[in-house]
């Protein structure tokens, strides 16, 4: 996000949500309202930047010493946020979500699918493939060839999963799976019937919808 005072009146994030919805705004323009101002050696679009990468680290896990850590961010602001992303889980967290189709996940990763690094996502599912969690598993990998069943599957086995659905961004947008992505499918595949967590899904997902590597 380039600095408020730069940008066209339309473009700023308060207009930008009256104009088109909070569905229009990124992540960094929804915490820069949030936030209201940056501080007196921090502007807002770096504060929000910087933000919004300690809430990526920190993976669902983020507390109010990891905020308030941030230069720029004080008590107050931490203590916005904290409240806001706690109402916000209150009211529609994913936790508990039926997965019945591709679809029904990209709700889950959708706020991931312009990013410019490769980001692998799990999903741990209860029996009845309800949402345990969601979590970033790895950032910036080359391919997704490169992942390892034990990254993959160490938190599913902590939430007791009976079932987990990978889904990864393709920065190119392209949604075609490549050869690497079949291969990791049904290496995880066999690794999820050893630990008796069933792979559902490998998905592929970004700006243009999301699609499954099986077809």
């Amino acid at each position: 996000m380039k600095p408020i005072s730069t940008l066209e009146e339309s473009e700023r994030p308060r207009e930008k949500l009256h104009a088109r919805g909070a569905g229009a705004l990124t992540d960094e323009e929804l915490l820069a309202i949030l936030l209201g101002s940056g501080s007196k050696r921090t502007p807002l679009h770096t504060l929000s930047k910087r933000v919004l990468e300690v809430m990526n680290d920190k993976n669902g896990g983020l507390n109010f010493e990891h905020l308030h850590q941030v230069d720029g961010i004080g008590p107050a602001k931490a203590t916005t946020l904290l409240a806001a992303m706690e109402l916000a889980r209150r009211r529609i967290r994913p936790e508990g979500v039926k997965i019945t189709s591709p679809s029904d996940v990209l709700p889950l990763v959708s706020h991931l699918a312009d990013k410019k690094q490769e980001h692998l996502v799990a999903v741990s599912l209860n029996g009845a493939h309800e949402v345990i969690a969601t979590r970033i598993v790895t950032v910036g990998l080359v391919n997704c060839s490169q992942v390892h069943p034990r990254e993959v599957f160490a938190e599913p086995i902590t939430d007791r999963a009976c079932a987990v659905i990978i889904a990864h961004n393709h920065p190119s947008g392209e949604l075609t799976p490549s050869n690497e992505d079949i291969e990791v499918t049904k290496r995880l595949e066999s690794a999820g019937d050893l630990l008796g967590i069933r792979l559902l899904d490998h998905l592929i997902f970004g700006r243009r919808g999301i699609r499954s590597v099986r077809g």
